[in-house]
């Protein structure tokens, strides 16, 4: 199956109460459903990871954010993500909680969520089977993982590196 490949970054933020920021999607993919913020990166111009999460962030949110506001958890390579293209997406956790919810914009609107809240919403399935797990037990450190998302198997994701505890 030849498959264009794309990168992208999702950002993991949260309030001062601790309440995680999810952003409805009205656009594919991931159309009706919930997950955090994030786009892909401008590679046209050479836009790094930590560059793509700060400019998604403010665009997206209004947040003005440093490349040190944010912490690099994750790298996650999906192969056929809906059977429509491969993702690396990188995976980042924003130091630097939200004051405020933020409006609603094109690309879908806001809520902030309690974590338990977020396994009974609509979440892509990637989300529910690898990234919240991955993000509850390595948000403070760093993991690489795989997943194969062909269309009409379960999810497989397996862990190719994960830090040290310090």
């Amino acid at each position: 199956m030849s498959l264009s490949y794309k990168i992208a970054v999702l950002v993991f933020l949260e309030n001062t109460a601790g309440d995680h920021l999810l952003l409805l999607r009205a656009k594919p993919p991931n159309l009706g459903i919930w997950s955090p913020i994030g786009g892909k990166l401008e590679t046209a111009i050479g836009e790094s990871p930590f560059e793509c999460a700060v400019r998604e962030t403010h665009e997206e949110t209004g947040h003005t954010i440093t490349a040190a506001d944010l912490h690099l958890f994750a790298m996650i390579a999906e192969k056929a993500y809906e059977g429509q293209s491969h993702w690396l997406m990188f995976l980042f956790r924003c130091k630097v909680p939200l004051q405020a919810l933020p409006p609603a914009i094109s690309e879908g609107k806001f809520a902030f969520f309690s974590r338990a809240a977020i396994d009974a919403l609509p979440i892509p399935e990637t989300d529910r089977n690898a990234l919240w797990p991955i993000y509850d037990h390595y948000r403070d450190r760093f993991v690489a993982l795989k997943a194969d998302c062909l269309p009409g198997k379960p999810v497989v994701v397996e862990i190719e590196e994960i830090t040290p505890s310090v």
